[in-house]
């Protein structure tokens, strides 16, 4: 099949749902489809087997952050736009249109016009988005009245976890919905450059505990901070490093650590490139992920899981959708709950070392490259378009996403 996927993100760079997109044009790459990618003129052009790069132009924009802002309104128009003229031009080029997040609004006007089926990837549900921005009432309910209206456009919804599957479903149960879990599609660690890091931050042999990914508010990094203040205070030795985030972010972070007499504690590792991140976590002895509230599950999480460390997260649901007591230390989304978490896995190591294994076990059953290729090809196999036969991804063709 021929598709037109439509991105209104920066594609590819390492973050979330760019790297999901990345992720699902190799996946239909690898079950011998080809897509032309609609997506904003900011990213690296990642090579993939039947994948053109289509960027949306707006000039004098170079940057845009994550979540809502001023910079996404004439990006997302272009987006459209182009997307828009693409399919009503050469509308019979294209067996499906794919569309992520907010770009499904395409689908109201044209899904029926053109006759094209519609698969939607719902990475997050656009109120829970809203509301987790601080956005006012009123666009928190028109957020949740355009996704049921993108839900109920589509032919197959593609939910990344089961909270955002209820939600479509709760949409429209008529359309069907499949849940593909987001997984690592990754190098393997890099034992030198693993050793590298661990003599960067703990020369003297210190327990390191990872965070990795974005400084938004939502991530809880603030508690993370709060709780390396406790463990200073209690004299857990443990150098907790945070890597990830915006330049300014990052600026600001070092700022607050420094201010709060923290510097021997965290260390700002601030934005690394996305291969070198499985050495990160293999340099870590545990990993953590304090995110305050939302209910997606972060794609760090597969990653964290995929390297068989201990992991300390906050009982709720963007974890508990994927992570349980049997492989990670749930913890209250406070200071003092994810203090403790770190204790526990400092203070005693068997225990740490068979929640490392079962995550490990866990991630190989349940989040495996395969798994997630057959996932995309059920939802697929929904649409009267044709079929294709599962395709592993070959380990020498693996590239970090």
């Amino acid at each position: 099949m021929h598709i037109l996927m439509v991105s209104p993100h920066p594609v590819y760079t390492p973050r979330g749902t760019p790297i999901s997109v990345l992720n699902r044009c190799k996946a239909l790459s690898h079950l011998g489809h080809t897509v032309q990618l609609v997506t904003y003129p900011i990213g690296e052009d990642v090579v993939v087997p039947g994948l053109v790069y289509d960027r949306a132009r707006v000039p004098g924009l170079r940057d845009v952050k994550v979540g809502p802002s001023a910079a996404k309104l004439p990006l997302d128009a272009a987006v459209l736009a182009r997307a828009a003229r693409r399919l009503v031009a050469g509308h019979r080029r294209f067996d499906v249109v794919h569309t992520h997040e907010e770009a499904g609004v395409l689908a109201i006007p044209l899904r029926r016009l053109l006759r094209i089926p519609h698969v939607y990837d719902m990475g997050n549900e656009f109120a829970t988005v809203a509301a987790n921005y601080g956005l006012p009432r009123v666009a928190v309910k028109a957020a949740g009245i355009v996704e049921r209206a993108i839900v109920r456009h589509s032919d197959v919804v593609i939910a990344h976890f089961p909270a955002v599957a209820a939600s479509a479903s709760a949409a429209d149960p008529a359309v069907p919905v499949e849940v593909v879990y987001n997984v690592p599609i990754e190098p393997r660690p890099d034992p030198a450059l693993s050793a590298r890091f661990r003599a960067r931050w703990s020369a003297g042999g210190m327990p390191i505990a990872v965070y990795a990914g974005t400084l938004e508010s939502y991530q809880g990094v603030d508690l993370l901070v709060g709780a390396a203040a406790l463990l200073q205070q209690r004299g857990t030795a443990c150098r907790i490093v945070i890597v990830g985030g915006r330049a300014d972010q990052v600026e600001l972070l070092r700022r607050d650590v420094a201010s709060r007499g923290l510097g021997e504690v965290i260390a700002v590792e601030g934005l690394l490139p996305q291969e070198q991140i499985t050495s990160v976590l293999d340099a870590a002895d545990l990993l953590l992920s304090p995110r305050a509230l939302g209910n997606n599950t972060p794609l760090k999480v597969f990653s964290y899981l995929h390297s068989s460390r201990p992991i300390v997260a906050t009982r709720i649901e963007s974890h508990t959708q994927v992570l349980d007591d049997d492989v990670a230390v749930l913890v209250e989304p406070t200071a003092e709950g994810i203090a403790g978490g770190i204790q526990r896995c400092v203070g005693d190591r068997s225990d740490s070392d068979r929640l490392a294994r079962a995550a490990g076990v866990r991630a190989r059953a349940r989040f495996s490259e395969e798994a997630f290729v057959a996932g995309v090809q059920r939802a697929y196999d929904h649409l009267s378009v044709g079929h294709s036969s599962v395709v592993k991804f070959p380990r020498a063709n693996r590239r970090a996403a």
